[in-house]
């Protein structure tokens, strides 16, 4: 079992804002109730498929309301996920250096998930923001 000492309290939120963030972005890029409903369970349920390190952070019981995630618009939101999405990378680089891969391929399965939700051709704004995502990502380091 990984050891989840290496971070702190502060570390783990920082991944959960980032992993959660990811599933509300991609659900605002994806309009509709039915829609948005489907992006938003395919992206949960890619994260809740994350091993490792990452897998053990992601299954950390946690309400939204504590990840500040409440923002009144989507770029609101992306204000807050995006450098998330970099820190959590950098942090794990810095504490888990073997971890930082794996979050990231858990991030890109959510994305590429929630793209396909509705089994057609993901959506121009789908594309968008998983691309803003990726870029987050490989900031790190940068």
């Amino acid at each position: 079992m990984p050891d989840r000492t290496v971070l702190t309290e502060a570390d783990e939120h920082t991944l959960l804002t980032a992993a959660y963030g990811t599933v509300v972005l991609m659900t605002a890029a994806n309009p509709g109730p039915i829609a948005s409903a489907k992006s938003s369970t395919a992206a949960s349920l890619a994260m809740t498929s994350a091993t490792g390190l990452t897998g053990h952070v992601f299954a950390i019981k946690t309400k939204a309301k504590d990840l500040d995630l409440n923002g009144g618009n989507t770029a609101e939101i992306a204000e807050t996920v995006f450098p998330a999405l970099t820190a959590s990378v950098e942090l794990l680089q810095a504490k888990a250096p073997d971890e930082a891969e794996n979050f990231r391929a858990t991030i890109t399965t959510m994305t590429a998930a929630a793209m396909r939700s509705h089994h057609g051709e993901p959506l121009p704004t789908e594309l968008e923001m998983a691309r803003k995502i990726h870029k987050a990502l490989e900031a790190a380091g940068a």
